[in-house]
C-alpha cells in the first residue's frame, strides 16, 4: 500500500476512535463542563445546599431530586431542593464539580465532595485531601488560576484534555 493512503487510514482511524467515545459521552448531562457519574448524578449525590445550610456534605435522598444543565442533583430535604430551584448558580460547586487545584492546572479531574471549601460564598471541591491541603495554602492565588483556564476548558472531553 502507498504511504500516503496508509498514513491517510491512521489518521482516520484515530478520528474515528476519538471519536466515538465523544459521541458516547455527550450523551451525559449537557456537555462537558459539569462532574457527573454515569447516570448524571453530580457531587456523587451529595446535597449541593447542604455545604451552605448544614455547614458539611449532607448525602441527597434518592427520591429528592432536580435536574441542572444537565446533571441530576439531589437534596437532604425538600427545604433544600427549593433553595436549590431558586437559585442554582448559587450552590452548584464551581468548575462543574471538577477538581479546582487540577482546573488550575488546566486539567479536569474528578472532585471530590467530601475535600470542600466555601470561598467567597462559592464552593470548591478538590481531589483528595493532599490535594485540597496544596489548595488551602494559597486559594486565591489557586481560584485566579482556574477562573483564568475554565472558559477554554469547560467544553472539553476531559479524557481528551487530560492527555
Amino acid at each position: 500500500m502507498a504511504p500516503f493512503l496508509v498514513r491517510t487510514l491512521v489518521a482516520l482511524s484515530a478520528v474515528a476512535v476519538l471519536s466515538t467515545p465523544m459521541l458516547a459521552s455527550q450523551v451525559h448531562a449537557e456537555g462537558f463542563d459539569v462532574n457527573v457519574t454515569s447516570t448524571d448524578l453530580a457531587l456523587r449525590g451529595v446535597d449541593p445546599v447542604s455545604y451552605f445550610v448544614q455547614g458539611e456534605p449532607v448525602t441527597g435522598e434518592v427520591e429528592i431530586t432536580a435536574l441542572h444543565n444537565g446533571a441530576v442533583y439531589r437534596f437532604a430535604s425538600e427545604q433544600n431542593k427549593a433553595l436549590f430551584v431558586a437559585n442554582p448558580d448559587r450552590y452548584v460547586p464551581q468548575y462543574g464539580g471538577y477538581c479546582a487545584y487540577g482546573l488550575a492546572r488546566g486539567v479536569k479531574v474528578d472532585g471530590d465532595p467530601n475535600v470542600w471549601t466555601i470561598v467567597d460564598d462559592k464552593l470548591y471541591v478538590n481531589l483528595s485531601r493532599r490535594v485540597g491541603r496544596l489548595w488551602n495554602q494559597d486559594t486565591a492565588r489557586e481560584i485566579s488560576e482556574a477562573n483564568a483556564k475554565w472558559p477554554t476548558v469547560k467544553d472539553i472531553d476531559p479524557a481528551i484534555l487530560n492527555r
